[in-house]
């Protein structure tokens, strides 16, 4: 299959997009580890990436296309893979349609994965991360440590990140909002968009996908 992944910050992609291409026998392809792959290696890309991110402004476009595109064609994304923050707006997503277009094949379906703004900003702005290199990952609500404040790993102090603030999460949303949120209607018009909750156990979401994802197939056939 060929699934693209999409839903807010918070929303829980990446955990999910681990556990389903894991289930489905396809290759999670994430911008955030393009650009880390790419850099570390120190490809053509890669150099160039870097160069606009070392000056503060985003990565063109083409930037990030022709990363995904060369990852697209690695010999384990032959049969399928699962895209996770990519495309990230109406551009990429016409642009991923060519690509795909080209090689014959076409995408399967978009899971957009549902959940409350108010929730969102309850699960962003809830986390504390340890202060020491450890930096292990707390919840006030989903799982406090033992005691308010400190690491239960290593006795460091946990404070809350600044871009996990609830100004900067509400940012982040109103950007979501803008700019990635529109490939949602984009993909609806050709009719491969399945929406869950993503509210509730890890487990539960999962499985709750991977039975969408079913239905969705079946019905195509």
């Amino acid at each position: 299959m060929r699934i693209v992944l999409v839903g807010p910050p918070g929303a829980g992609k990446g955990t999910q997009a681990v556990r389903l291409a894991g289930k489905l026998g396809v290759p999670h392809i994430s911008t955030g580890d393009l650009f880390r792959a790419n850099i570390s290696r120190q490809t053509e890309l890669g150099k160039l990436a870097k160069s606009y991110m070392d000056a503060g402004n985003l990565v063109p476009d083409e930037v990030t296309i022709a990363m995904a595109k060369d990852r697209m064609e690695q010999p384990d994304a032959e049969n399928g893979f699962l895209l996770d923050g990519f495309p990230r707006n109406v551009s990429q997503a016409g642009a991923l349609d060519e690509l795909l277009e080209n090689e014959g094949v076409k995408l399967d379906a978009v899971l957009d994965l549902e959940v409350p703004e108010d929730e969102v900003v309850k699960r962003i702005a809830g986390r504390r991360t340890c202060r020491n290199k450890s930096e292990h990952v707390f919840h006030v609500t989903y799982s406090p440590p033992k005691q308010e404040g400190v690491c239960d790993v290593c006795g460091g102090e946990l404070y809350q990140r600044d871009d996990d603030s609830e100004d900067t999460v509400r940012t982040r949303l109103e950007v979501y909002h803008t700019q990635t949120e529109p490939i949602i209607d984009y993909y609806k018009a050709q009719g491969l968009v399945v929406t869950i909750s993503a509210l509730g156990p890890v487990d539960v979401i999962t499985q709750r996908a991977l039975e969408a994802l079913k239905r969705d197939e079946d019905a195509e056939k």
